[in-house]
């Protein structure tokens, strides 16, 4: 993988030395380490330099991302991916249901990482693979990856910030309110590795906003925000409030045994996500389809799709 990236300096670098101008941008200790190590991988004004050289205003500066290994733990494993962008910086894909994120014990071949990797493969391109959202595995929607290195830096630093919007649509059991946004700790429940519980003494911080745009009496379709990333933030939520989310065997387990039960997944899709490009500053939004499962649960969808699309 091979990126490279030129910066035009003007006032505000003026002075700056070079390593601190790329901090200050998000490059991170370990990049500038690879780049005082890659041949020619900072250039100033056409000329190899090193990170403690003074930058002026006019002066044109190249960095040159080369990543010759990959992650060559992870099988590559051809399968059909649906992306929704690509360019030099990222990926942005439309996970289906019944997919992990990352391989794990007993999914060595059948995770987004796996089908990723073929991707880039299949093309000669060595790929470090680095997935910025990562969804549940019968959660479908959209994830971004990281292409290369810086990227995949700038990238984290806005998750961490908050700067990249995602917004869900989750399908309850029961009638929700209009809107509301809950505020509950999270925490690990006790002696179990994977379900998680609101906690007010042990739980970390997390806030879920919900609209609800579509109801038929006895169940409820809404776009759901998060303001935190806790493992299974919005079904603990959900549930917490008495809406459990259809189809989840961890905290809804009873709607798997009901002869109306429509859906065998937890009916959750992360249905947009709007950020700012980490290098070409250009303002990025996804939108991706309902899927035809929760399609079966939404008998009037036509009814709801145009809020869908435009909620915000």
């Amino acid at each position: 993988m091979q990126r490279l990236l030129e910066y035009h300096i003007d006032e505000t670098g003026d002075g700056m030395r070079i390593g601190d101008f790329l901090r200050d941008i998000g490059y991170s200790r370990h990049i500038l380490t690879h780049l005082k190590r890659t041949e020619r991988g900072i250039l100033l004004n056409g000329v190899w330099a090193y990170t403690n050289q003074i930058l002026k205003k006019g002066d044109v500066l190249l960095v040159s991302i080369i990543e010759n290994e990959g992650s060559d733990q992870i099988l590559p494993v051809p399968m059909d991916l649906k992306i929704v962008y690509e360019d030099e910086d990222l990926l942005v894909i439309d996970k289906p249901a019944d997919m992990p994120v990352h391989p794990s014990i007993n999914n060595h071949e059948n995770t987004l990482a796996n089908g990723v990797l073929y991707y880039f493969s299949s093309q000669g391109i060595p790929y470090t693979y680095r997935c910025l959202n990562r969804l549940d595995r019968d959660t479908s929607g959209l994830l971004i990856l990281a292409k290369h290195m810086v990227s995949a830096s700038l990238l984290s630093a806005m998750a961490v910030k908050r700067e990249i919007h995602r917004e869900y649509l989750a399908v309850v059991d029961g009638i929700l309110p209009e809107s509301g946004t809950i505020d509950a700790p999270i925490a690990r429940v006790c002696n179990s590795a994977i379900m998680r519980q609101v906690d007010y003494e042990n739980g970390e911080r997390a806030i879920t906003h919900y609209k609800r745009i579509f109801c038929d009496g006895s169940i409820s379709a809404a776009l759901v925000c998060l303001e935190t990333g806790r493992t299974h933030q919005i079904r603990v939520h959900m549930k917490h409030i008495g809406y459990p989310l259809l189809g989840d065997f961890l905290y809804y387990p009873e709607y798997l045994e009901r002869p109306d039960c429509r859906i065998r997944r937890q009916a959750l899709h992360s249905c947009r996500l709007a950020f700012v490009h980490p290098i070409t500053q250009e303002q990025l939004d996804f939108r991706a389809d309902v899927p035809e499962d929760m399609k079966v649960l939404l008998p009037v969808i036509s009814c709801f799709l145009p809020c869908y699309k435009n909620f915000c």
